[in-house]
């Protein structure tokens, strides 16, 4: 294979997030990372559509995504959406408007999704059977199992994935009518979602002893909590959150307008309308689990597309069998 330059696009319920990467010989040894805050998801919860404001919004920065991939020499992209897609009866919309770009978007199903993110996580802990949550605007996908390449083979084991409709976009959209929530919307958001995770958790034969979270939110509150002016995803990756943690960043917000959040030290202005939902979702995965501390992880669904990509590439079977659709740039 040589070297390959190539771009993955995610488009999430909150974040549109664009790779480019340069693989050798079919391992990925360099990447940037870009993630813009465009609430694709606005409304989906209620409505069943895209709104026309963020198919606007998605459109544009897919534009600045497929620039800034071709600046930097990478000659294929794959692109996929995420849980906001699967929920709408007119993603089409988007997707003629993403293919007008030369794009050719894939809707991926919650257990794609999942076995990406575990595998872009996994690639840190060899041969460790670990949970991985992926917790974003529209859903939370769950996944137990190992990655344990030995003798320049791939072997990769999961028990159990699955995705959860429980995210910080659609429990904002779904509970918290007041600004801050009053307790009792928290409350039923709090037992809506903690019957689902603990089905979860029950169904297992063995609760693995660590837990890694992905995505924006456990993200910001590593921020958050260790107050970052500047981020730094260098300082956040592999930083373990606390459950005390978690708890003292939910009493810090709960009595806060989004104005006031926004300005907490950590957050994104963009992210404070959904970060709360986000870390009560947190705490509600820990607890149901049993953790009283989790690892956050930089890496999810993208470096598992880059992984994947490379596969696709060098005509490999896909580890986790499925194989991305790549657009020429």
């Amino acid at each position: 294979m040589g070297e390959a330059r190539f771009a993955a696009i995610d488009l999430g319920t909150v974040s549109s997030r664009l790779l480019c990467a340069t693989a050798r010989d079919g391992v990925v040894v360099n990447s940037t990372k870009r993630t813009v805050i465009t609430d694709l998801g606005e409304g989906v919860d209620a409505s069943g559509v895209f709104a026309p404001g963020a198919i606007e919004r998605v459109t544009r920065v897919c534009g600045e995504f497929v620039n800034e991939a071709r600046a930097y020499g990478a000659t294929c992209v794959s692109t996929t959406l995420t849980s906001a897609a699967r929920d709408v009866s007119n993603g089409e919309e988007l997707l003629v408007r993403l293919r007008d770009l030369g794009l050719e978007p894939q809707v991926i199903s919650g257990n794609v999704e999942a076995r990406l993110t575990f595998y872009g996580v996994a690639h840190d802990f060899p041969g460790e059977r670990i949970a991985v949550a992926d917790s974003g605007g529209g859903s939370t996908e769950l996944v137990v199992g190992a990655y344990a390449p030995s003798e320049g083979k791939r072997a990769f084991a999961l028990d159990c994935a699955q995705s959860l409709n429980i995210g910080c976009r659609r429990v904002t959209e779904r509970f918290f009518a007041q600004e801050p929530p009053a307790q009792d919307e928290i409350e039923a958001a709090v037992a809506w979602m903690a019957s689902q995770f603990e089905a979860y958790w029950s169904e297992l034969p063995a609760r693995p002893d660590r837990l890694i979270a992905v995505g924006g939110t456990v993200t910001s509150l590593v921020a958050m909590v260790h107050e970052l002016a500047v981020y730094d995803s260098h300082f956040v990756h592999l930083r373990d959150l606390t459950a005390e943690q978690v708890d003292d960043a939910i009493e810090m917000m709960r009595g806060l307008c989004v104005e006031q959040i926004a300005d907490l030290p950590g957050i994104q202005p963009k992210r404070a309308p959904v970060i709360f939902a986000g870390a009560v979702i947190v705490r509600e995965l820990m607890r149901a689990g049993g953790y009283e501390r989790l690892t956050v992880s930089e890496n999810s669904l993208l470096a598992g597309a880059a992984a994947t990509i490379c596969e696709a590439m060098t005509g490999d079977e896909p580890v986790i069998g499925w194989a991305p659709t790549l657009s020429a740039l």
